[in-house]
């Protein structure tokens, strides 16, 4: 029972605020000398060998540069305030401008707060000049802010693929239909409660000083840039011309590119956003050392076979186990961030996902998803707190929780479509 022990141990300590690569370093430090003595670390140094070797990973740190610099390009600006002209006509229009440039970002970007603190920055204010609902307005914003979690190329894909033994690419292409089926589902969420109450999603104005050439050259001068972007970078992931580290690497030099079209380019710039991609992947690759540890130590302790015995024994077999599974990580969401989740609660859950027989790609969606909740989940939310730190002082903490709560019972509903519709999505 020490590896469960040691389980709640860590995650009492996260809940009360622990920074997560000393909680989960430390826990495994003393539990592991207790149960084994010090020898139990003896082949550590070649796990953290084998981590910084690891080909895979090395798409982390090159696609959050992507990200960072595209972020100083004032992209987001551009593309939102193309976007809403474009379907300011149309009742909610502002608000559907704002998941399609989400998804846009997410696919582009996949840096969440980046996504969420533009788009709080310059839709929020607009959707709140033109009488927008504040708790629509708040919910839209931080749902389509956390597209970049299950929209290509997403951190926690490789993250997951590189846990669960999965090749990159087969989990950017598996994750394409239920990120449109979500961005799907977020719109007509938003054209329902249009029609419904249109007091809630008026239209807007359009900008009269462009005729309607200007106007449309102005769309799509911003639209066209980040999507070309995106298609080259997941374009020769899938025509199986790059790998994903190599692709990352192509959207790292793409992302220049576009900073000198859109004449941003400077190399105050590049240092900044180099010193930031830095502090990112220093803060990811500290917690993946420190999960590396605890899971010796809890493997060692033989807390896998305990949880690998009342996993798979549970009633229902495979579909037991998936039901549990995915509660489990959404209630985890709620306290926890997904990089905790993805390097602690995954490999202990896929091995007995594996005896069960459960397909790993399908496996792998699903919890990617659900972790996309996680953003979302009051109280910790990290899209709640992004975008608090830049809404007007009218909106309230309890606006946004208000807000996002349909958008995370859409997520629900599409994970739980993925777990009774595998086959619908290509996932088996």
């Amino acid at each position: 029972m020490i590896g469960i022990i040691m389980f709640f141990a860590a995650l009492l300590m996260l809940l009360v605020g622990f920074p997560v690569a000393y909680t989960f370093g430390g826990v495994a430090l003393i539990f592991g000398v207790f149960a084994e003595g010090p020898d139990i670390f003896a082949f550590m140094p070649f796990r953290i060998q084998s981590i910084m070797e690891n080909v895979t990973l090395m798409a982390v740190p090159l696609f959050i540069f992507m990200g960072i610099v595209l972020q100083r390009t004032r992209l987001a600006e551009q593309l939102l305030e193309s976007m809403g002209q474009l379907f300011g006509g149309v009742r909610g229009g502002l608000a559907i401008s704002t998941v399609l440039v989400g998804a846009l970002l997410a696919a582009s970007t996949g840096v969440v707060g980046a996504s969420v603190v533009a788009m709080g920055l310059i839709s929020l204010p607009v959707m709140m000049k033109y009488n927008y609902d504040k708790r629509l307005a708040c919910g839209t914003i931080c749902a389509s802010g956390t597209l970049g979690q299950i929209i290509p190329p997403s951190i926690i894909l490789i993250i997951l693929g590189d846990v669960l033994g999965i090749p990159v690419g087969d989990l950017f292409k598996a994750a394409v239909i239920p990120g449109a089926v979500l961005v799907g589902a977020y719109l007509i969420y938003i054209l329902v409660i249009a029609w419904a109450k249109p007091e809630m999603a008026p239209t807007i104005p359009r900008d009269d000083s462009l005729n309607r050439k200007q106007f449309y050259i102005k769309a799509i001068s911003s639209i066209v840039p980040p999507l070309a972007l995106v298609l080259v970078v997941l374009g020769s992931i899938f025509a199986g011309i790059a790998t994903p580290t190599e692709s990352a690497a192509l959207g790292g030099v793409g992302a220049l590119v576009l900073a000198i079209l859109y004449r941003q380019f400077s190399v105050k710039m590049v240092m900044e956003a180099s010193v930031e991609t830095v502090k990112v992947t220093a803060m990811v690759f500290a917690i993946l050392l420190g999960a590396t540890a605890f899971s010796m130590a809890f493997s060692y302790t033989g807390g896998d076979y305990i949880v690998e015995e009342v996993l798979s024994n549970l009633p229902g077999g495979a579909t037991g186990f998936l039901i549990l599974s995915m509660i489990a990580i959404l209630i985890l969401g709620f306290f926890i961030d997904f990089v905790e989740i993805a390097f602690i609660i995954v490999p202990i859950l896929a091995p007995v996902a594996d005896l069960l027989g459960i397909a790993p790609l399908w496996f792998a969606i699903l919890i990617a998803m659900n972790l996309q909740t996680s953003f979302l989940t009051p109280p910790f939310g990290f899209s709640l707190f992004y975008l608090k730190g830049v809404a007007p002082r009218e909106v309230t903490t309890m606006d946004i929780y208000k807000g996002v709560m349909p958008f995370i019972l859409i997520q629900i509903i599409i994970v739980i479509s993925i777990m009774v519709l595998p086959s619908w999505y290509g996932l088996v």
